[in-house]
């Protein structure tokens, strides 16, 4: 029996540092964002950095007129994005609250060991346990509850991002954005709320296919912002959990993809869209150079009719060297 319990989460990290050599040690709780916000650059050396993660359940929008009763990291889906530097040593707190029904953990994809951290976090309500890794390759990387049925625990929403910058961090651009795509298999609401169908997971057929956690999560009011000229790069993950993003901006080209998230390799240039997958990510930047709603959509594009459609609206005067109206 699939329990419709969750976790609503507190994630803080705290940067732990040595001053002059002795054992006096300064907190300073670093920034964390919900999507489709990132956060700021890291301007340090490598250092210890804490992670302290908590859990809940609750019943949010997934559609117009769906309620979903999901389960999460820090009380939103996706959960809030980290961002930390190549070599840091990250020690992680994850407790499982105490009105909570059933054990959760975490597996981080930025981790070198047993389950990605999973095999040290399966924690019981009211619990907590610890962990440290060193963060050694750089990269965007998915996080994930990994305990029990996975399936349940990441179709519910509980997932997110970590970005592990390089030695010397990213060359800086005007906006910065954090988008997830994600599939949801909604049963028939049981008292006004939907749950995960277990069924239609194993036949892969989802009923929405959202970006941030909820069908129009990226228009509207929620839609994200540029001027002419600025040069724009998207943190982007793909949760899945069963299919491959085709992630494509309708009316622009990618400069620079970062392929599969990695800062190793080469760098794709000119690309029109790029292939994310199941619990993959990439990031990509481009230069808006005329006014605007751009499309941001899975070029699968039976899926944009099941939510995955989103906006990137750019303000600033019409550029007729670029595209005009006739001759």
């Amino acid at each position: 029996m699939h329990k419709k319990f969750g976790l609503s989460i507190l994630f803080a990290f705290t940067l732990v540092v040595g001053f002059g050599g002795t054992s006096a040690l300064a907190e300073v709780t670093a920034k964390l964002t919900t999507a489709p916000n990132v956060p700021p650059a890291v301007k340090r050396g490598t250092d210890t950095v804490v992670v302290h993660l908590q859990a809940k359940e609750y019943v949010g929008e997934l559609a117009t007129d769906v309620k979903y009763s999901f389960w999460s990291f820090g009380g939103t889906v996706p959960g809030p994005m980290a961002r930390v530097r190549v070599g840091d040593s990250v020690e992680f707190h994850l407790s499982n609250a105490k009105g909570n029904t059933q054990p959760h953990n975490i597996d981080i994809h930025a981790v070198n060991g047993p389950g990605g951290g999973a095999a040290f976090t399966t924690v019981d309500p009211g619990e907590e346990k610890v962990f440290t890794f060193k963060a050694k390759a750089a990269g965007l990387f998915i996080y994930h509850c990994a305990a029990g049925s996975i399936v349940d625990h990441i179709s519910n929403g509980m997932y997110g991002l970590v970005l592990v910058e390089p030695e010397g961090g990213l060359p800086s651009v005007d906006r910065e954005y954090y988008v997830m795509e994600s599939e949801f298999f909604a049963s028939d609401p049981e008292n006004g709320v939907a749950a995960f169908d277990i069924q239609k997971g194993l036949d892969e057929h989802a009923s929405h296919v959202v970006f941030n956690g909820k069908e129009g999560g990226l228009l509207g009011d929620n839609a994200l912002k540029a001027k002419v000229g600025e040069t724009v790069r998207i943190y982007f993950g793909n949760i899945g959990p069963n299919g491959i993003s085709s992630f494509h901006i309708i009316g622009e080209i990618f400069d620079k993809v970062y392929n599969e998230g990695g800062f190793g390799g080469a760098v794709g240039k000119g690309i029109q869209t790029t292939l994310v997958p199941s619990a993959g990510a990439t990031i990509v930047e481009f230069k808006v150079d005329v006014p605007g709603a751009y499309a941001l959509v899975d070029h699968s594009i039976y899926r944009v009719a099941k939510g995955a459609i989103g906006h990137l609206v750019v303000e600033g005067d019409p550029n007729p060297k670029i595209i005009r109206q006739g001759k």
